[in-house]
């Protein structure tokens, strides 16, 4: 099965193809084999503003072009969700919609908080199963959105347990959510690097700012499509938020400043 994944939910704009055997024989959550791995993306300097508008179907066209074969060959597409920026998730999904209507090819939205944690669980956790991760995104306005996990078995391409559900947390909540996991909780994400101090005297362990385990990748998105249900219905695939728009917050507090 090929999958064509990509996600815009952060200031990245990342977009991976991959094979993998996902026949009878491939047990639910195990890690199916992989035939073919590629992916692009494209990380703006810090302060510069993202680029998903303009780099996100030109990778996409790059990728197609690298693998060899045409539009023909991809099975499923996957598309993040978020949570994340207002304007980058509605880019990503309706671009996953278009392309999905245009191309005839079942569609599944992923979690790129849990996607986030997935790449985590598969670079670091495989010495550690049991462990838990805490997926961080910078939800602006000085909030964070987060979500944690315990770490499956070495070689699952599945995480364990959810412990925490994914919410927008201002940096003291966040901190409590780490202190409640316990100590040395694996915190990954721009969001994590953005509000280390807090998680770390909480008891979190935060890599180095610019590890490989902060970076979202849709790589994992592919991942976690080949374990998800697709759907032809492309409206079911919506942006998960956790919390209104700058747009909507500013009417509302202006209706209750002038009733």
């Amino acid at each position: 099965m090929r999958i064509l994944g990509f996600d815009t939910a952060t200031a990245a704009t990342t977009v991976a193809l991959l094979d993998l055997d996902s026949g009878p024989g491939t047990s639910p959550g195990t890690n199916p084999g992989t035939h073919l791995e590629l992916e692009l993306r494209d990380d703006p300097a810090a302060g510069e503003r993202p680029r998903h508008v303009i780099r996100l179907l030109p990778l996409i066209a790059e990728l197609i072009e690298r693998s060899g074969a045409g539009w023909e060959a991809v099975d499923v597409l996957a598309v993040g969700v978020g949570p994340g920026t207002f304007t980058g998730l509605r880019i990503g999904i309706a671009t996953a919609q278009a392309l999905s209507r245009a191309r005839s090819i079942p569609l599944a939205g992923v979690s790129t908080l849990r996607s986030l944690a997935l790449g985590a669980a598969s670079t670091a956790g495989a010495a550690n199963p049991g462990a838990v991760v805490l997926g961080v995104l910078d939800a602006r306005r000085g909030e964070a959105f987060a979500a944690a996990w315990r770490l499956g078995l070495p070689g699952a391409e599945a995480l364990g347990e959810q412990l925490a559900e994914a919410r927008a947390l201002t940096p003291d909540a966040l901190a409590g959510v780490a202190r409640e996991l316990g100590p040395n909780a694996l915190a990954v994400g721009p969001g994590a690097i953005e509000f280390r101090v807090g998680l770390e005297r909480a008891g979190a362990v935060v890599p180095a700012e610019h590890s490989e385990l902060h970076k979202v990748s849709a790589t994992y998105h592919c991942r976690l499509a080949s374990l998800l249900s697709t759907t032809a219905a492309t409206a079911e695939i919506s942006p998960d938020y956790l919390r209104l728009p700058d747009a909507e917050i500013a009417l509302q507090r202006r209706a209750q400043d002038n009733p």
